[in-house]
């Protein structure tokens, strides 16, 4: 298999992980009801510092959390939207690579504009003033803070972790 070829099979199967992991973080967070609180908290939302690692997180992250809003129940706008900030947030995250401090930025701000429409007008709860204010503090609980952890953390790796050819 040639440099190139063996390229793109890695970034494949690093966005596979990816959205794998993702899920099953979901998954942990709904098991243990804190996803679906006042205030979101879902571990997998950490993963969102990713694309500063690596461009396979792009791809990983969108997948991911499409099919962990399909497999949860969620409704059609989540899915649809959810993963549409999902999928900007992490491209821009890349675009901002240069700066890890900036990492958790695009989810949280993301995440903040677009999900509490989405919880108005697919699940009905109000007022929009505060569903902006408690997914602006869960994101900053689980990008900010979560996903800041786990970026130090991986950082230490970054050489193993994230190869390229």
């Amino acid at each position: 298999m040639n440099k190139k070829a063996s390229n793109h099979v890695l970034l494949l199967v690093q966005a596979a992980m990816i959205a794998a992991l993702y899920v099953a973080l979901t998954y942990v967070a709904n098991l243990l009801g804190i996803a679906s609180q006042a205030i979101q908290v879902r571990f997998s939302e950490a993963l969102t510092i990713l694309p500063y690692f690596t461009p396979a997180a792009i791809p990983g992250l969108f997948v991911g959390c499409l099919l962990a809003n399909i497999l949860t129940g969620c409704a059609i706008p989540d899915i649809v939207f959810g993963s549409a900030a999902t999928l900007v947030a992490a491209f821009l995250t890349r675009k901002l690579r240069k700066c890890k401090y900036l990492a958790p930025v695009p989810p949280i701000a993301a995440n903040t504009l677009v999900v509490p429409f989405v919880l108005l007008y697919a699940y009905g709860v109000g007022p929009l003033w505060l569903s902006f204010l408690t997914v602006a503090i869960g994101e900053v609980i689980s990008c900010g803070i979560l996903g800041m952890l786990l970026l130090f953390t991986l950082e230490k790796y970054r050489g193993k972790l994230f190869l390229t050819y």
